[in-house]
């Protein structure tokens, strides 16, 4: 499964992410949108699988691939993640906060255009 590409909590909820010319941008309205970039970007973090990922599903998964493939299985189920797919928080200049899930390429044009 593939990254939403959208704002997934906080301000913005459901609004859609999208690059465009080497830009990323925050869509707010049906024509309105603005860029995600140091100008408007306080801080942001990545999180990382063990902020992303529940406890109550990576011992689900590690119990199926117990289960099929035995003590290696257990393993890589519990070490599991979403390749490609990368979850940030956002804060902005203005003071909202959002948590966003995007595919690689914007998330490389993000950290380039917050740098």
């Amino acid at each position: 499964m593939g990254a939403k590409n959208r704002v997934i909590a906080g301000d913005y909820n459901g609004k859609m992410i999208s690059q465009n010319f080497g830009m990323v941008m925050l869509s707010t309205g049906l024509f309105s949108s603005f860029n995600l970039d140091k100008e408007t970007i306080e801080k942001y973090e990545v999180m990382d699988e063990t902020h992303t990922k529940s406890a109550a599903s990576a011992v689900g998964r590690g119990l199926v691939g117990g289960f099929l493939l035995g003590p290696v299985g257990l393993l890589a189920g519990l070490s599991a993640k979403q390749i490609g797919v990368h979850t940030i928080a956002l804060q902005f200049k203005d003071g909202k906060r959002s948590l966003i899930e995007v595919d690689e390429k914007i998330y490389k044009t993000l950290i380039k255009k917050c740098f």
